[in-house]
C-alpha cells in the first residue's frame, strides 16, 4: 500500500450508532412539539451537522431552536451511544492491520471528539487510532476540509500521502477540497451509483470494510 496514513469517517464509515441517534431524533422533535420523524428520513441526514439535520427534517431554520434541538439530542443521545453503537464488520480488524502495518489511523467525523472517544474506547480499538477530529475540534465542519488537514498536518502527512475513507458525498467533497484521495464505503444510505454521479473523485468503491482491507492490501 502507498499511503502512509488512512483516515476514516465515523458513522455508517467505521460504526452504526442509528439506535443512539434515532432516539436523539424521537425525544427532541416530540420535546419541541414536531411530528416524529421516519426512521429512513434520519438515517439518510446522518453525516450533517445536528443542526442542519433539524432543519431539513423540519422545515425549521431559527436560529434559537436549532440550537434547542442539539440541546435536546444530546440530552437523550448522548448517554447511549458507548453501549448502543457498534462497529461494522471488519472493522476492528481493519484497524489492527493498519496498526500492524505502521500506518497510522484517525478518525474525521463531524460527531464530538468526547462521543468518539467513548464508542471507540468500549469497542475496545481507541488504542489503535492516531487521532480523534470530531466536529467540536473545527470551527468550520465537512465539506469543510478543515478537519481532515488538521488530523494530516498531525501526523506530518501530505494531503497526496493519506486516503480519507467516508459513507457521503459530504466526505468525498471534503477530500476533494482537502487534496486527499478518497475512499466510498458503502455501509450507509449513499449507493454507488450516488458517488459517481457527484463529480468528486472516488478512487475506489468498497462494498464493505473487509474489502477494503484486501484492496488495501493489509
Amino acid at each position: 500500500m502507498d499511503f502512509k496514513g488512512v483516515f476514516f469517517d465515523f458513522d455508517y464509515t467505521l460504526g452504526d450508532g442509528t439506535e443512539a441517534i434515532l432516539a436523539g431524533f424521537r425525544y427532541a422533535f416530540a420535546q419541541m412539539g414536531l411530528p416524529e420523524p421516519e426512521d429512513e428520513a434520519v438515517r439518510r441526514t446522518i453525516g450533517m451537522v445536528l443542526e442542519d439535520e433539524y432543519t431539513l427534517l423540519s422545515g425549521d431554520a431559527d436560529p434559537g431552536r436549532r440550537a434547542r434541538f442539539r440541546q435536546l439530542y444530546v440530552e437523550k443521545a448522548a448517554p447511549l451511544h458507548a453501549a448502543a453503537t457498534r462497529l461494522f464488520p471488519g472493522a476492528r480488524e481493519l484497524l489492527e492491520a493498519l496498526a500492524r502495518a505502521g500506518i497510522p489511523a484517525g478518525v474525521v467525523s463531524t460527531k464530538g471528539s468526547g462521543t468518539l472517544r467513548e464508542i471507540l474506547e468500549a469497542r475496545g480499538v481507541l488504542s489503535l487510532l492516531v487521532s480523534i477530529t470530531g466536529g467540536d475540534k473545527v470551527s468550520r465542519p465537512k465539506p469543510d476540509p478543515e478537519g481532515l488537514l488538521a488530523a494530516l498536518s498531525g501526523q506530518g502527512l501530505a494531503p497526496a500521502e493519506a486516503l480519507y475513507c467516508g459513507d457521503t458525498v459530504i466526505d468525498a467533497e471534503a477530500a476533494q477540497r482537502a487534496g486527499v484521495p478518497f475512499c466510498a464505503v458503502l455501509n450507509g444510505t449513499t449507493g454507488a451509483e450516488q458517488f459517481r454521479a457527484s463529480g468528486f473523485p472516488c478512487l475506489h468503491i468498497a462494498p464493505d470494510l473487509w474489502e477494503l482491507k484486501e484492496w488495501l492490501g493489509v
